[in-house]
């Protein structure tokens, strides 16, 4: 027989009754019962019931075993009872009687508990991830996360395309992060950069004559954590395609995104037909470039039924600013004082003076609109307002008004608060859409200046002509993002390949020629040598893994992850380097200036 096992700790079953077994694995807990003790033995595969009685051999060993430590058992198999059957494991209708026990490794005290899983604090559970990885749907999740990752890659191979690695090492790049940098030693006071994305490598794959690329790469990324991004390090599907347009790759790659969330839904619908939104639409209907169109609440522009109105807040601001506008945010069954007082309360700590709102009600036969602004515009305007959003008895609108760029994303969170709060959202499906025509430029408040809106390296619409005529803020690109559920899951765009394109792009933000070719050398030179129409995207395998498995953050999917302080308490890292590898490498740490 095996040293350690002749079956895993979720393999038996009724049928092997009446034979001889070796399991070995970790105590997930020990049960006395008068005597009768009971021990859940688990692995990676699942949990069998050992049992030990006064009159085993190996009793005075099981007494002694405690949670976590690692034993190897050898027994027979018999069937439990019928009260006793446990229909909620796969073994659960046998148990193993034991004769013989070998603790092969003891536990110490644990800092955190495996059995249950109840909530516990952040720090230890990463400064102990070899225990918490032990818990059972933190473990379920990671190998959840593998078995997401092959089915992706098979299917990229079923629709053509390689994989094939780019380097970790790598130049700095304008991905809209910060880099890590890694000092070189035999270069003295040079860096490489860790990639934001391989996005430069894979444009370069396919001007090397390769037509459809693709890799689980690795991406880091110097940028605070928050509970869809984690720090440092994260994977995405990354992907290219020569010769190909917009249509191309979402014709390609739906069906790939759509299988993948169809094979581990776990029966939930997902979205057949993904919807087409540009950019602009998005912003004016939910508020956001990623929307979860699960929440069914569109906003509308009902500026015409305030010009000129009695409530002189939103009339002022409409007749002293032309880009003003009243957006409403319709809320079905939300039509209750309680619930709009609770909504204005929520904004004011959002940092806005409040929400203003009407609700509809019926008195008698008669349905009119109550709360001060529907008093101070009139009973016409408001049923005019009803009648435009559809609205009926028992329903509420909030509105939100100025410049649509600044309080766009405000109003996007009212949306998606007052979907929440009535219960408006269907969570139990995945609706997956494409955002289109995203911005080429944005203006840098901040700044002052131009910059782009998204990649830099994706081709503009109506390409050289348009960046040499047009106002470079009315410009769209060919970029795209893919968003399920409200989060972005991807992102991509058909690549500018032009040489003379690109520079005029950079130079719209302040880039000169000289520059472009500095920083950006190798695509730069490899555009003026017959580049390909291609385009692409990277999907976030983290994000996708955390939907599917009904997570609410991604370290719940990740194997080792930072902190919110972008600290591995578990390696210990980051660390102070030692002097001797500050000589090597020509540095020397200054510390900060104290205020």
């Amino acid at each position: 027989m095996h040293r350690y096992r002749s079956h895993t700790c979720a393999r038996l079953r009724k049928a092997d009754v009446g034979t001889s077994v070796r399991l070995s694995g970790w105590v997930h807990r020990v049960r006395d019962h008068g005597g009768l003790l009971f021990i859940d033995l688990r692995d990676h595969y699942g949990i069998t019931q050992i049992v030990a009685d006064p009159d085993s051999p190996c009793f005075a060993v099981a007494e002694t075993v405690r949670g976590e430590w690692v034993i190897r058992v050898d027994g027979e198999v018999k069937a439990r009872t019928e009260e006793t059957v446990n229909a909620n494991l796969p073994t659960g209708e046998v148990e193993v009687f034991a004769r013989d026990m070998e603790v092969l490794s003891a536990a110490k005290e644990l800092p955190l508990p495996v059995f249950g899983e109840p909530d516990y604090p952040e720090d230890i559970r990463l400064k102990y991830r070899f225990l918490d990885l032990r818990r059972e749907t933190l473990h379920k999740n990671i190998v959840q996360r593998t078995k997401i990752i092959a089915d992706m890659r098979t299917r990229m191979a079923e629709a053509g395309f390689t994989e094939f690695s780019t380097p970790i090492l790598t130049a700095s790049s304008p991905e809209g992060a910060r880099d890590f940098l890694v000092p070189s030693r035999l270069h003295e006071g040079k860096f490489y950069a860790l990639p934001q994305a391989p996005q430069i490598y894979k444009q370069l794959i396919m001007v090397s004559g390769f037509d459809r690329y693709f890799q689980i790469a690795p991406c880091f990324r110097d940028e605070d954590p928050r509970a869809d991004r984690l720090p440092g390090e994260f994977y995405q599907l990354d992907l290219e395609m020569s010769f190909v347009e917009q249509d191309e790759v979402f014709s390609t790659m739906e069906p790939v995104m759509r299988g993948v969330f169809e094979a581990f839904a776990g029966g939930k619908p997902v979205t057949q037909e993904f919807r087409r939104i540009p950019y602009d639409e998005a912003m004016r209907k939910y508020g956001s470039d990623k929307p979860d169109l699960r929440n069914p609440i569109e906003m509308q522009d009902v500026s015409e039924h305030f010009r000129g109105s009695g409530f002189k807040v939103f009339a002022n601001i409409l007749a002293n600013d032309d880009k003003a506008e009243v957006w409403a945010i319709p809320a079905k069954t939300g039509g209750s004082r309680a619930f709009c007082d609770r909504m204005n309360s929520w904004a004011q700590g959002e940092g806005q003076p409040g929400l203003g709102y009407i609700f509809w009600r019926k008195e008698g036969e008669s349905l009119g609109g109550a709360g001060p602004i529907a008093k101070n515009i009139g009973e016409e305007r408001t049923e005019a307002i009803r009648n435009q959003l559809g609205l009926e008895d028992g329903d509420a609108c909030f509105f939100a008004a100025g410049d649509p760029k600044k309080f766009a994303s405000f109003a996007g969170a009212a949306r998606t608060r007052a979907g929440e709060e009535l219960d408006l959202v269907d969570r139990d499906r995945f609706e997956l859409c494409w955002i289109v025509d995203f911005p080429f430029y944005e203006w840098d408040e901040e700044e002052k200046r131009l910059d782009f809106g998204h990649n830099p390296f994706t081709m503009p619409q109506g390409g050289l002509e348009a960046l040499s005529g047009a106002d470079p803020l009315s410009i769209k690109a060919w970029q795209y993002d893919l968003v399920c559920n409200g989060f972005e899951i991807a992102s991509g765009g058909i690549r500018n390949h032009l040489p003379e394109v690109m520079v005029k792009a950079f130079e719209n933000v302040g880039f000169d020629r000289a520059t472009v070719e500095d920083r950006f050398g190798g695509l730069y030179r490899a555009f003026q040598y017959g580049a390909p129409p291609h385009g692409g995207m990277a999907a976030g395998i983290d994000r996708i893994v955390m939907l599917l498995v009904g997570a609410k953050n991604l370290r719940e999917v990740t194997m080792f992850p930072m902190n919110q302080q972008a600290q591995d308490l578990l390696m210990s890292a980051p660390s102070e380097a030692t002097p001797q590898q500050l000589r090597e490498l020509s540095l020397r740490v200054v510390a900060p200036k104290k205020d």
